[in-house]
């Protein structure tokens, strides 16, 4: 791992952001994840995760990028050349700019993967003209999980080898391609989306008793998984799976400046369910796994463990969906910025999820 952020890091610095005018050789690719396509058949990359694809003759390519947000803002890309994470590249503030980005490896043809490092409450991503030779791509048939959760989930605070943690932005250390769901589903061949936000609850959030701030029911059927947001999302992913990792913000004691309110198992529970049967609605066919928290422990982890099992218990007499599952982390001291798992961290997770999660699809 040391040796791959050593070549990611160097690697990185050969981006280089261009002001040129890009000619448009064709449309062909493939998204996943929280994506709008718009009618200019460019592409917003929303969600933590969410990707874009293409196949390409030769070894040039340059795509037009642009960070979008209320504020202006730089945001990051993830790279993956020919199923390889290349680097992670930092896409600048203000208008387009065509970045060029290296292609090596031997073979006529390669595949490039634009992954979004950072999640929806950055802004979108916008992914412009492509400069290059795009070849046919078709999306080949795989079991898809859908991973929802808060900043664990969306990969905060877990990459810190190019800007230290409590340096930069709070979003600098983000890197949603190695959060522990993509590295689980990419581990078991398997397509996911992200629906996750940093800081988001089941009933409360972070530092605010849902007083100011939307929770994760609030946003979850809306595209940009934000308070305000007119744009629903359309559920056309249909996962088989669906892993529910929250609780975390809802233990929480917040910055300890703000007043909170002592955990409130009624809340957590009623909510929790609801929010379960609002899944249900969406993807009735899929199997629901509930996750403890690496970042919750001790007399807390076990207070959050009881509350999933009481709403487990709640959809016992179930018939017309698959029982919910419950899978618990073991304790983890998490070595990533804020607290927050690393990429170390994050693949023992995923490590650990994988003989569980891999009965359950092959069950499907």
């Amino acid at each position: 791992m040391k040796t791959q952020n050593i070549y990611s890091t160097l690697l990185i610095l050969l981006f280089t952001p261009l002001m040129l005018v890009a000619q448009s050789t064709g449309t062909n690719y493939v998204t996943q994840g929280r994506c709008q396509i718009l009618d200019n058949k460019q592409v917003l990359l929303v969600g933590s995760a969410s990707s874009i694809s293409y196949n390409i003759e030769g070894k040039d390519f340059a795509v037009f990028l642009e960070s979008q947000d209320s504020w202006e803002h730089h945001n990051y890309l993830a790279i993956e050349i020919d199923g390889q994470y290349t680097a992670r590249l930092r896409i600048e503030k203000g208008p387009a700019k065509m970045y060029v980005i290296p292609v090596s490896g031997t073979g006529a043809q390669h595949q490039i993967v634009l992954y979004k490092a950072t999640e929806a409450a950055n802004g979108n991503i916008l992914v412009g003209e492509v400069k290059a030779k795009l070849l046919p791509l078709t999306k080949k048939k795989k079991k898809k999980i859908e991973f929802i959760g808060d900043s664990i989930t969306c990969g905060m605070g877990n990459d810190s080898q190019a800007i230290p943690c409590g340096t930069g932005e709070w979003f600098d250390q983000h890197n949603a391609y190695f959060a522990y769901g993509p590295v689980l589903a990419r581990t078991l061949n398997c397509d996911y989306l992200l629906s996750s936000v940093s800081g988001i609850g089941m009933y409360r959030n972070w530092n605010d008793e849902h007083q100011n701030e939307a929770i994760m029911p609030d946003v979850y059927e809306k595209l940009m998984l934000k308070k305000g947001d007119d744009i629903a999302y359309d559920f056309n992913f249909q996962p088989d799976l669906i892993s529910i990792c929250l609780g975390t913000n809802d233990f929480s004691n917040g910055d300890g400046k703000k007043e909170r309110l002592p955990f409130n198992d009624e809340k957590y529970i009623k909510n929790y369910i609801n929010f379960i049967n609002t899944v249900y609605s969406h993807s009735p066919n899929a199997r629901i796994v509930l996750l403890n928290s690496p970042m919750v422990s001790g007399d807390r982890n076990v207070k959050l463990v009881d509350n999933l099992k009481k709403v487990i218990a709640a959809f016992a007499d179930d018939k017309k969906h698959r029982p919910i599952a419950l899978f618990e982390f073991q304790p983890m001291q998490p070595n990533g910025c804020g607290s927050h798992p690393d990429i170390v961290d994050d693949q023992v997770m995923a490590s650990e999820m994988e003989t569980f999660f891999k009965k359950i699809l092959d069950e499907i």
